[in-house]
């Protein structure tokens, strides 16, 4: 199963996963120009039990986006956004060590809470991080591109 709501142990999507997902994600893909506030499905258990579920259009696009996303053999993480990480959570999200994340909470460039001895960090809070780190990565590789063409280089 490729889709986990625990944030460090998501699984890799199989070959049969992925082709699953593929043609289950263009059948449902073809549903959502309906616009209707809910969605219904049908589960079949193996036992030919059916049962009809109703779904919220919006989380109906999510089950579509999730399918697409492994279709491609990508591996899929859930994350509330209103929930609160830990340490190691939020560093494997970034994909840093967790000391250097300590550290960047400990030097104020990240908020968090105490929770007795532990730090939770909101996604939120991590996700404007990271637009921040993003954003300053992006103006020194467009100052090391204009200083390379600049010294004539070779990067036109």
């Amino acid at each position: 199963m490729a889709l986990s709501t625990t944030y460090n142990k998501p699984a890799i999507p199989t070959e049969a996963d992925a082709k699953l997902s593929q043609e289950s994600s263009r059948i449902l893909a073809s549903h959502l120009r309906l616009k209707q506030p809910t969605k219904q499905l049908k589960v079949v258990e193996e036992d030919g039990r059916e049962q009809t579920v109703e779904i919220p259009t919006a989380a109906f696009n999510l089950l579509v986006d999730i399918l697409s996303l492994m279709a491609q053999g990508n591996t899929v993480t859930l994350i509330p956004i209103h929930g609160e990480l830990t340490t190691q959570e939020a560093a494997d999200i970034l994909n840093v060590s967790r000391p250097f994340l300590v550290k960047q909470i400990e030097s104020g460039l990240l908020p968090c809470r105490r929770v007795g001895r532990h730090r939770r960090i909101l996604f939120e809070d991590l996700m404007m991080y990271k637009q921040i780190v993003d954003s300053k990565r992006m103006e020194a590789l467009d100052q090391l591109a204009a200083q390379a063409q600049e010294l004539k280089m070779g990067y036109d």
